[in-house]
């Protein structure tokens, strides 16, 4: 711009606001300073300056910008709305709402204060209060589809996803190509509990905006949870390729590939992934990194950096809730939560189910906060009559939280972690004062609002202990409770299953994304030292078990010598071990529960101690057991063992005689005895809490 020649301000003005309606900025920037050497005292050339700032990435310059067109213009309230949206995205939600309520008070009702000001609330976690400004608001301006988004967007946080819905479609009613509508719906559909539904949506605003990257990362997402895996491997790799920084489409990615048992690209992708957490590259999901061949210090360092993340974007909701803790008088009985998806026909429940019943009479009163719904079977009656069950499935995260601390709940057990529907945005709200890391999740959280991670000192010796944030309480048995009341079906025949008549039977039953191409390359050189034995799996999701008959062609094994299981009815899957020689463990990622499992229905197990919690939890139960032998410490020396056992049909019928005797006596199957260690470390976790001590590393 030539500043020697008269513009008039109108011209110039008009310009720049269609540069800032397309998103060109940096030529909305450069039109700005020229004008402004030429018209100083123009507040609305100030504030368009302000605006192409900001979106200029630029927040100083623009607060001091806008602060100047203030001052020119005290009374305008769009310099004060621009001004409230800095505030905002300053993280100072409270201070755009002094901001904002003040302009109302100048100008009552003013449809674009009220929108600002529900936007300011909604940052601040007020949520109810967001939806009477976005509310108040339509009335003014009905026709105004960003609006209605607003207002869905503040119904659905206060678990009104039926009423979010509905406003979604008013908004999509007035501007059909709306994508962030769309995307929106994604959420809704997800919060009612239509995965399915939620991926189409989600698709939809992908293919009206290909580029955005969340658009098609969050298809994926519920492509996944819907179980469309190769959709949602698909999706995640379009995302990454958007994207090739989004460290949460890289380990999805790669976490969707191990468990479709496809291995292209691992290597590099692993590589990748690596990488991003030495960088902490937020969003990371920490328990499919568990997959991965890496050391305790970077699981730790993956926990923090996600649970980071989770801190921050929690934090204005748990300022609003205020949940505050008031100390239980001594003669109060201790109140103990236990938060899961799992309480059903599930790996969680079917863990836990007897040590509740075990804990019958401890004077402890038990609470279950269910986020999924009833299943129907037996275990979540079982579950039920043990304990008070709360079914808050329908509820968001802070309702959650608000039904754990009404009912009192001292000591809160997260039996997620980062597994399946993750628990972390709820214990980040700090429904409890006291709150454990156990079960599912077999790590260190990273995350300040963890109090204790309940473990033993096999799967956490003490070389382990750097690499955990928690304090540490470890049990003086296997830290993994089971259910020895449950009873395996009657077994079919071996050709009913698909087995052949003779030859020795190895399996493993552990996930797909367990079995990685290292693991699966072991198994196939026992396979080769074993004459006529087969190899029993699971059958995986689409056509895992076809990539994995091709993986052992390419390693001179015959296909029909991988036999694969349907999942099944737990009595009925349980019926399949009679017909199992030997259990072949896998790492970095061991069997758990399907370890227990192995043991319980007398199968032996043979397993290498990992380096990492995840990998030693196999050997755990074996060293509980009593049976240190099947547990080798490297690949060479567990090659050589399952290769001598599956050649020694003698030994094989040893360790089945012996370990069906466990049943009665073994310490690994005593639920009292669990029950009563589990009691100890409850109670000695509240004493410290209600004398005023800090949590401490506690062995028993």
């Amino acid at each position: 711009m030539n500043t020697s020649s008269p513009y008039a301000i109108s011209s110039v003005l008009d310009q720049l606001t269609e540069l800032l309606q397309r998103d060109a900025n940096a030529d909305a920037l450069a039109l700005a300073i020229q004008a402004r050497a030429q018209f100083p005292l123009e507040h609305e050339l100030a504030r368009l300056h302000g605006i192409a700032l900001l979106r200029s990435g630029l927040r100083h310059e623009a607060r001091t910008t806008l602060q100047q067109a203030e001052e020119l213009s005290p009374d305008s309230i769009e310099v004060q709305c621009n001004l409230a949206s800095l505030e905002v995205e300053c993280k100072e939600a409270d201070a755009a709402i002094e901001r904002l309520r003040a302009a109302l008070r100048r100008a009552p009702g003013h449809p674009a204060v009220l929108h600002g000001l529900g936007i300011a609330l909604m940052a601040a976690a007020r949520y109810a209060q967001a939806r009477e400004s976005f509310a108040m608001a339509t009335h003014r301006m009905p026709d105004h589809p960003g609006l209605r988004l607003n207002l869905a967007a503040a119904e659905l946080e206060l678990g009104h996803a039926e009423q979010a819905e509905q406003h979604v479609h008013e908004a999509l009613q007035l501007m059909p190509s709306l994508d962030a509508a769309y995307a929106l719906l994604g959420h809704v559909r997800y919060a009612r509990g239509q995965p399915r539904e939620a991926a189409q949506a989600w698709l939809h605003a992908e293919k009206m905006i290909p580029a955005n990257v969340q658009y098609t990362y969050q298809a994926g997402l519920m492509l996944d949870e819907a179980g469309d895996l190769a959709g949602a491997a698909d999706a995640y790799a379009r995302a990454l390729a958007l994207d090739a920084g989004s460290g949460p489409a890289l380990s999805q990615l790669l976490f969707a590939r191990r468990r479709l048992c496809d291995w292209r690209g691992m290597d590099e992708l692993s590589g990748r992934l690596q990488h991003a957490v030495t960088e902490q590259w937020p969003g990371i999901s920490p328990f499919s990194f568990l997959a991965e061949d890496i050391d305790a210090a970077a699981q730790r360092l993956c926990a923090t950096t996600f649970a980071m993340l989770i801190e921050k974007q929690m934090a204005p909701l748990r300022r609003q809730l205020a949940i505050t803790h008031a100390m239980p008088s001594p003669d109060t009985p201790i109140r103990v939560g236990f938060v899961a998806d799992g309480f059903g026909e599930h790996a969680t429940g079917l863990l836990v189910v007897a040590m509740l019943e075990a804990m019958a009479g401890s004077g402890l009163e038990l609470h279950l906060f269910a986020t999924t719904p009833d299943d129907g079977g037996s275990i979540r009656r079982r579950l039920g009559a043990a304990a008070t069950l709360h079914d808050v499935c329908a509820l968001n995260h802070a309702g959650t939280a608000l039904r754990i601390h009404e009912a009192g709940v001292e000591i809160l057990f997260d039996l997620n972690g980062y597994c399946g529907k993750d628990n972390s945005r709820l214990f980040a709200l700090r429904p409890a004062p006291v709150q454990v890391n156990w079960l599912a999740y077999p790590g260190t959280s990273g995350a300040p609002w963890m109090d204790y991670l309940l473990a033993d000192a096999v799967v956490l010796p003490d070389e382990l202990r750097a690499h955990v944030s928690e304090k540490l309480l470890r049990l003086p048995r296997c830290y993994q409770p089971n259910d020895p009341t449950r009873v395996p079906a009657a077994p079919p025949s071996r050709a009913e299953c698909g087995l052949p008549g003779t030859g020795t039977v190895f399996a493993c039953f552990n996930n797909d994304y367990k079995l990685n191409p290292a693991a699966f390359a072991r198994l196939m050189l026992i396979l080769q030292q074993v004459p006529d034995s087969v190899l029993w799996l699971l059958a995986g999701p689409d056509d895992a078990a076809d990539r994995l008959r091709a993986a052992a062609g390419a390693l001179d094994i015959a296909a029909h010598r991988l036999v694969f299981m349907p999942r099944l009815p737990h009595a009925d899957y349980l019926a399949r071990y009679a017909h199992v020689d030997l259990f072949l463990d896998t790492l970095p990622y061991n069997a758990h529960t399907t370890a227990s499992d192995a043991l319980w229905a007398g199968c032996p197990l043979l397993t290498c101690s990992g380096s990492t919690f995840p990998g030693r939890v196999a050997a755990s139960l074996l060293e509980h057991l009593g049976l240190p032998e099947l547990v080798t410490g490297d690949e060479d020396a567990f090659i050589a063992m399952a290769v001598q056992l599956g050649n020694n049909r003698e030994a094989l019928v040893t360790l089945r005689t012996h370990l069906t005797r466990q049943h009665a006596h073994n310490p690994l199957f005593d639920m009292q005895g669990f029950a009563a260690d589990f009691q100890r470390a409850v109670r000695t976790m509240s004493a410290r809490y209600r004398i005023g001590r800090p949590p401490a590393d506690i062995d028993f």
